[in-house]
């Protein structure tokens, strides 16, 4: 692997660290804004929703340019709209700005998340998965203690240090990647007029997006409804920042033990973990209200996010029609975060206990694309 590839595997990485962290801090802070612009619930859902519908119509741009034009190129506009986007969130003083903010931002990262996994396996083509995994990981890691050292240092200081964080360390990313660009052009037979017909005929491509939108959708659930939940119960953040912290650990942990599985025939077995992990994590956090109780609740769940990201993302690669890597790589990513907005409309107000019965229903969809995915795979 060259030396130029090595850079951009790591400006990538650190670009997901930025996404990552989007993920897992804002549930933290959502009480906090909440209390700062005096929001209801149904406007606290639309600063969560708003960013995941700008995604999903942001990787759909980024998808189509990304197959069109140089990679590099799309990255750096979407991460400098995601970087502007977060600095306005930050110094928004009411309620439209934050919301122009997060449609900015979340466009912006809609742009730049699905030519990660394009850069990364172009980056490592002899071993796609276990780059993927290592990505996932490493993201993973620093985004696991992110929500405790922000709950134990910044928060009494305010939420908006976070977003600053966010636009300052996309921008480093875009710094690496876009130092190694000349290296890392995508063929021109990759910027051609693709047939975009092909899509809707690869069955196998479209059956493991509905287990992303089933799985995606149970998980950001989860994280939006969940530190309200412990809020209303008087958790203290900093419990919440640990709780939240597990989860992510636990994704890394898992995702690291996972690296020399997933370029093998066991990916289909992985994929068919996920759901399980997220059913029986699920409902502990209700049943069980007490601090260890939600706190394996995180794990489990974490657990089933670290089997269902990096290795559905390969099989989706692995499925998209020849020349279309970035068109499928931004389905991928439209279908988490509409899988997210959908179930979290619908159930933002709902509640947490009739939650589970969803969740369930959920999971036992995605694991029956998970056996039928696996039976073609073989």
């Amino acid at each position: 692997m060259s030396v130029s590839n090595r850079r951009v595997i790591v400006g990538a990485i650190a670009a997901s660290i930025a996404f990552v962290m989007e993920l897992t801090l804002v549930p933290l802070l959502l009480p906090a804004i909440q209390d700062h612009f005096d929001l209801s619930i149904g406007q606290l859902a639309w600063v969560f929703n708003s960013y995941g519908v700008s995604v999903a119509i942001g990787v759909l741009v980024g998808g189509l340019l990304g197959d069109l034009f140089k990679a590099t190129r799309v990255f750096a506009a979407g991460v400098v709209c995601f970087a502007s986007g977060a600095a306005i969130v930050a110094f928004a003083g009411n309620f439209e700005s934050l919301i122009a903010g997060r449609v900015l931002q979340g466009f912006g990262g809609g742009v730049f998340s699905p030519l990660i996994p394009l850069l990364l396996t172009r980056s490592s083509p002899l071993r796609p998965g276990k780059v993927l995994i290592v990505w996932g990981s490493v993201a993973g890691y620093v985004a696991a203690f992110a929500p405790f050292i922000y709950g134990s240092t910044l928060a009494n200081n305010g939420w908006s240090y976070a977003f600053i964080i966010f636009a300052v360390v996309s921008l480093v990313a875009l710094c690496i990647v876009w130092w190694s660009r000349s290296d890392h052009e995508p063929h021109s037979a990759d910027r051609s007029i693709a047939n975009y017909a092909q899509l809707l005929h690869s069955k196998r491509l479209w059956i493991m997006l509905t287990y992303v939108l089933c799985t995606y959708g149970a998980i950001t659930y989860y994280l939006f409804r969940l530190p309200l939940w412990l809020a209303d119960n008087a958790f203290p953040v900093v419990s919440v920042g640990v709780i939240l912290s597990s989860m992510w650990l636990s994704f890394s942990v898992v995702s690291t033990l996972l690296r020399n599985w997933v370029d093998q025939p066991h990916v289909h077995i992985i994929l068919l973990v996920a759901p399980l992990f997220i059913a029986s994590g699920y409902p502990l956090a209700y049943l069980c209200p007490d601090f260890i109780c939600v706190l394996f609740s995180a794990i489990l769940v974490g657990c089933g996010l670290a089997c269902s990201n990096a290795p559905s993302t390969q099989m989706i690669l692995e499925f998209a029609p020849r020349g279309m890597g970035a068109a499928s790589a931004s389905l991928d990513i439209t279908f988490a975060r509409l899988g997210g907005v959908v179930t979290v409309a619908f159930l933002a107000q709902s509640m947490f206990s009739y939650a589970i019965f969803a969740v369930a229903g959920m999971s036992v969809v995605a694991f029956i694309c998970a056996l039928t995915a696996a039976r073609k795979y073989r």
